[in-house]
């Protein structure tokens, strides 16, 4: 049987270094995991946020790259008010969205469906340009059980490289294809599919724009290959990479509940969602801010 844990003769491999932030003043934070994660409370986003809840919702999602909400019982313009905050909107360049407001993503799957989003590792739209900062996803229907989604640390998954894989991987770039994934994917759906999708080199390594620290940027959904290194090499190397930031030290795991938001940051974060719940219905929407074009600054 296959050892697919992180170990040493010294201990774990991969020791997460956990710095003690300020206090919360006006909102309640509570840590899934050490390494990812965290549940937010004592805040209602069904109505303006005060510029200080704003600042910390903020620095929440900087600390622990992704964070929950119960019971928030918000509507298509709440969701995108709060959505707003954090700065323009991404359309997405395939998926199905609200009639008359092309920002709100539909996510939806029930007994009819031949696919559910977001079955695969991966960060959301990677193949653009400017790939996406954050998702927010409000969940109003949920299946009696199962329909989780797993969240992944991209900080942890590099820093637990070795020191001779990280300076292999440093400054190296990767193509990223958005037309194997999306052509044909909503045809069932109704969607006429464009005349093209989105594509893009990005850096392996990609330095957070707020947090200022180095995260793997491949995935299994839109990274093809590496650049500038042979076919085979470039195969093996991806494997392995795919292989070692989905090993489960990384994630958390949050259990969906009606009204549940989970808003992660793309930069640092990749995901999968669970379709263990068929033939029941999960459904909701989602709303994807705009990012910026990823670099990789040396530290």
């Amino acid at each position: 049987m296959q050892d697919t844990q992180i170990r040493g003769n010294n201990g774990p491999r991969y020791r997460h270094k956990h710095s003690d932030s300020a206090p919360y003043e006006n909102i309640r934070v509570e840590k899934l995991t050490p390494i990812i994660g965290a549940e937010i409370f004592d805040i209602d986003l069904t109505r303006p946020l005060s510029q200080a809840q704003q600042l910390e919702v903020h620095r929440a999602l900087a600390e622990n790259q992704v964070i929950f909400f119960r019971n928030q019982n918000i509507t298509k313009e709440q969701h995108l008010a709060f959505g707003s905050l954090f700065g323009d909107f991404h359309i997405h360049p395939a998926a199905p969205h609200v009639e008359g407001l092309p920002a709100l993503m539909k996510i939806h799957a029930d007994e009819n469906s031949i696919r559910a989003n977001g079955e695969a590792w991966h960060t959301d739209v990677s193949c653009d340009q400017e790939p996406p900062m954050g998702s927010i996803l409000h969940i109003h229907t949920c299946p009696p059980h199962g329909g989780d989604t797993l969240f992944a640390s991209m900080y942890a998954a590099y820093e637990a490289l070795s020191d001779r894989m990280k300076n292999y991987l440093n400054g190296m770039t990767a193509y990223h294809d958005g037309e194997p994934v999306y052509r044909g994917t909503y045809k069932n759906l109704g969607v006429i599919d464009k005349p093209e999708y989105p594509h893009a080199e990005h850096p392996v390594v990609r330095t957070h724009p707020v947090t200022g620290r180095q995260a793997l940027y491949v995935n299994r959904g839109f990274t093809s290959h590496l650049i500038g290194v042979p076919k085979d090499e470039s195969t093996a190397v991806l494997k392995y990479l795919f292989e070692h930031m989905e090993n489960p030290l990384f994630q958390c795991r949050f259990r969906w509940q009606q009204h549940s938001i989970a808003f992660w940051d793309n930069r640092c974060v990749q995901h999968r969602a669970m379709w263990d719940y068929w033939p029941n219905t999960r459904s909701g929407h989602r709303v994807t801010v705009s990012g910026d074009k990823p670099f990789y600054r040396p530290i």
